[in-house]
């Protein structure tokens, strides 16, 4: 399979993203610079973390606006499988291509932690290896992670099953301390209607290496490969 990883000034995650894509899963892996107009025939498109063009204005609000995010819509209204992580989160719904918006969080402070997640849909390309029963220990690092949109939105969302993550505990209980930011029903992750994008605000990639003593980001990745495997197959 391969990724393209998309790079901004401001980037900080993109090699992090790229070291386990290439390094760990043995995948191929391309650097598509913020100027280019070309994709390179990439099956899936990544938008890494970071404080694209300095999080001016708001987060993902200049980034938005990349050369590069031209060809990236384009890509993923065709179908293509594009997933964002938390500054690329913020810049997927900029461009469009995800519902909500990114607030600053509750307490509007920066919160770097770990942090559990639980799958409310099971059924997509970034969740087919993962138990709904089971709680991911997946770090967050964002000052505007709080998820919203109209209730209106939330109501379709939740009909469309693209409520992908949620907050959780250890033990996978939804409630108010372990929301870490504020975000409306403890919400960590969505996709679009069509179910080929993804963002959300955790970092997978900081938890894909056994050096790290936590590997349960590595099943995300992993069900993105098989989930595109499948579907070629």
């Amino acid at each position: 399979m391969k990724f393209g990883v998309l790079i901004f000034p401001g980037s900080n995650c993109d090699h992090d993203m790229i070291y386990v894509l290439r390094d760990i899963l043995n995948q191929e892996v391309v650097e598509l610079w913020h100027k280019d107009t070309d994709l390179q025939n990439c099956d899936a498109i990544a938008v890494p973390g970071g404080f694209s063009y300095g999080d001016y204005l708001r987060s993902g609000a200049l980034a938005r606006f990349s050369p590069i995010m031209e060809k990236v819509i384009e890509f993923a209204n065709n179908g293509g499988l594009v997933f964002g992580v938390c500054n690329g989160f913020q810049i997927l719904c900029e461009a469009g291509l995800l519902p909500g918006t990114l607030l600053h969080n509750e307490n509007q402070k920066f919160i770097c932690k770990n942090q559990y997640i639980k799958a409310e849909n099971t059924d997509t390309a970034m969740t087919l290896f993962v138990s709904k029963n089971k709680s991911l220990k997946i770090p967050i690092a964002h000052g505007e992670g709080r998820y919203y949109a109209a209730e209106s939105t939330l109501k379709e969302m939740l009909q469309n099953g693209q409520i992908v993550w949620r907050y959780c505990d250890e033990n996978g209980n939804l409630n108010e301390n372990s929301n870490p930011n504020g975000s409306v029903m403890n919400i960590a992750g969505v996709c679009n209607a069509d179910k080929n994008v993804f963002g959300m605000m955790p970092h997978p990639e900081r938890a894909s290496d056994p050096e790290l003593r936590n590997t349960h980001g590595l099943i995300i990745f992993k069900s993105i490969i098989e989930y595109f495997n499948n579907k070629n197959n």
